[in-house]
C-alpha cells in the first residue's frame, strides 16, 4: 500500500503543478482579452466623442442667424484639427506627465499613444469648442483660432492633471478633506469651458440689437430642427464621453461602464423633462430651445458622478440640473446683461458646478454612501466645493488674461458692417445657404 503511494504521489504532484500552470495560463488570457477589449471600448468611445463635434456644430448654429452658420462650422472644424495637433504636442505631457507639486505636470513634447491619446485629445477638442457658441456671430475668426490653441494646449490640459493625474485635488494629506471625483469631466471640461465662455461673450459683448433701451431683445436661431439634431448627436456621443471613462471593459468594469451609460441617459431624460416643464409653467408653453438646454444640462450633470451614483440620484441630478439652467440662461441674459447666444455658460459653466457639487450631496462609493444627504458625512461635499472653486478660477483668470490681451492687441470683435452683413461672407466669403427663402409668401434674402 505504501509503496503504491510512493509510486503515485510523483503523478499527483505533476498534475497538481499542471492544474496550476493551467488556472495561471487561463487568468492570463482571461486579463489580456480584458484589456484588448478596454482598448477597444476607448478607441469606440473616443470615436463617439469625436461625433460630438458635428452635435455642436448643428446645436451652435440652429440656435443662431444662418449668416453666420459657415462661421460656427469653421470654428468647430478648427477646434478639432488644432485640438488633434496640440494636445498631441504638448497637451498630454501637461496633462498626464510628471510632477513634483501636483500643480504642473509635464515630461517633453509629443506623448501619449494608441487608443489613450486619441480618447483624451477628443476631450480637450470638446473643452475648446463650448466657447464658440456663446460668442458667435460677432468674433473674429484670426482670435478665435489663438484661443483655441492656448484652450487645448494649456488650458484645459493643466487642470486636467490636477485630478486625472493624480494632482493635488486627490491630495488627503493637504488642504482636501477627501479625494475629488470627476469621473468624466462635469468641471475639468464643462465647467472649465463654460467659464471660459462666459469671460469671452462679456469681453466680446453683446451682438447688435441683443440689448436696446435696457430690454432684451430675443435674436431666434435660424433652424430650431438643426439644434434638436445635434442635441441628439451629443446624447448619443455622451455615452462614449462618460461611459469611455470607465477606461476598461471586462469583468467588474464592463458592469461598471454599462451602469454609467444608464445612468447617463437617465439623466439626461431628467434634465429635459426639467427644463420642458419648468417653461411650461413659467413661459405657458414648453419651450423647445430651453428643453434642448435642459437635456444638455442633465448631461453635464452627471458626468462628474456618473460612477458614483444610483440611478435615482443620477435621474435626480438630472432634473435639478434641467431646471437650474433654464434659471441661469435667464439670469445671465436678463440680470446680468451678458449676450450668451447659445448658453453655453450656463449648460457647461453653471450645470458643471452643480454636476461636481451633487456628489458630496447624495454620492455613493459602490456600496457605501459619500454624500451629505445619504449619511456619508460633509467631507466629500467639502472636497467637490473646493475642486468646483479652483476650476472656475482657473478658468476664468487664464481665460481673462488671454483675451483681454487679444483684445487691446489684435481685438476680438468684428466691426459693426462685418457684423451686420454676416460673417459667413465677411470672414470666409461664402454663405451657408445662396439664393433667397419664401417666408409666408415673401422672399427675403439669408439673415
Amino acid at each position: 500500500m505504501t509503496d503504491n503511494f510512493l509510486t503515485i504521489l510523483p503523478n499527483l504532484i505533476a498534475l497538481q503543478d499542471t492544474v496550476a500552470a493551467t488556472t495561471k495560463d487561463i487568468e492570463d488570457a482571461v486579463s489580456a482579452i480584458n484589456g484588448d477589449f478596454g482598448m477597444l471600448w476607448m478607441l469606440l468611445s473616443g470615436i463617439l466623442v469625436f461625433f460630438m463635434q458635428a452635435g455642436f456644430t448643428l446645436v451652435e448654429s440652429g440656435m443662431t442667424r444662418s449668416k453666420n452658420a459657415v462661421n460656427i462650422a469653421m470654428k468647430n472644424l478648427l477646434d478639432i484639427c488644432v485640438g488633434s495637433l496640440t494636445y498631441w504636442i504638448i497637451g498630454y505631457s501637461l496633462m498626464y506627465g510628471d510632477t513634483t507639486n501636483g500643480w504642473f505636470f509635464f515630461k517633453g513634447l509629443f506623448h501619449g499613444e494608441g487608443a489613450d491619446l486619441f480618447f483624451q485629445t477628443m476631450f480637450a477638442a470638446t473643452a475648446a469648442t463650448i466657447v464658440s457658441g456663446a460668442i458667435a456671430g460677432r468674433t473674429k475668426y484670426s482670435t478665435y483660432v489663438i484661443f483655441s490653441v492656448v484652450m487645448t494646449a494649456l488650458i484645459y490640459p493643466i487642470a486636467g492633471g490636477w485630478e486625472w493625474n493624480g494632482g493635488w485635488l486627490n491630495d488627503t494629506e493637504g488642504i482636501m478633506p477627501a479625494e475629488f471625483i470627476d469621473f468624466a469631466g462635469s468641471s475639468i471640461v464643462h465647467s472649465v469651458g463654460g467659464w471660459a465662455a462666459l469671460v469671452a461673450a462679456v469681453l466680446v459683448g453683446p451682438r447688435i440689437g441683443k440689448f436696446v433701451d435696457g430690454k432684451v431683445m430675443p435674436i431666434p436661431g435660424h433652424n430650431q430642427i438643426l439644434a434638436t439634431l445635434g442635441v441628439f448627436i451629443l446624447w448619443l456621443g455622451w455615452f462614449g464621453f462618460n461611459g469611455g471613462s470607465q477606461l476598461a471593459w471586462g469583468g467588474a468594469d464592463a458592469i461598471a461602464a454599462s451602469n454609467v451609460v444608464l445612468i447617463t441617459n437617465l439623466a439626461a431624460a431628467a434634465g429635459g423633462l426639467g427644463a420642458l416643464i419648468t417653461t411650461w409653467i413659467w413661459y405657458g408653453k414648453p419651450h423647445l430651445a430651453q428643453t434642448l438646454n435642459g437635456v444638455l444640462a442633465g448631461l453635464v450633470s452627471i458626468t462628474a458622478g456618473c460612477g458614483n451614483m444610483s440611478y435615482e440620484g443620477g435621474a435626480l441630478a438630472g432634473l435639478i440640473g434641467g431646471i437650474i439652467v433654464v434659471f441661469s440662461i435667464e439670469f445671465i441674459e436678463k440680470k446680468l446683461k451678458v449676450d450668451d447666444a447659445i448658453g453655453a455658460a450656463s449648460v457647461h459653466g453653471v450645470v458643471g458646478v452643480w454636476g461636481t457639487i451633487v456628489i458630496g450631496l447624495w454620492g455613493v462609493d459602490g456600496d457605501t454612501a459619500i454624500g451629505l444627504f445619504n449619511g456619508g458625512g460633509a467631507a466629500q461635499l467639502g472636497a467637490q466645493f473646493i475642486g468646483a472653486f479652483a476650476y472656475a478660477v482657473w478658468a476664468v483668470g487664464l481665460s481673462w488674461i488671454i483675451l483681454f490681451t487679444l483684445k487691446r492687441t489684435l481685438g476680438l470683435r468684428v466691426s459693426k458692417e462685418v457684423e451686420e452683413r454676416g460673417l459667413d461672407l465677411s470672414e470666409h466669403g461664402t454663405i451657408a445657404y445662396p439664393g433667397k427663402r419664401n417666408r409666408g409668401g415673401e422672399e427675403d434674402e439669408e439673415d
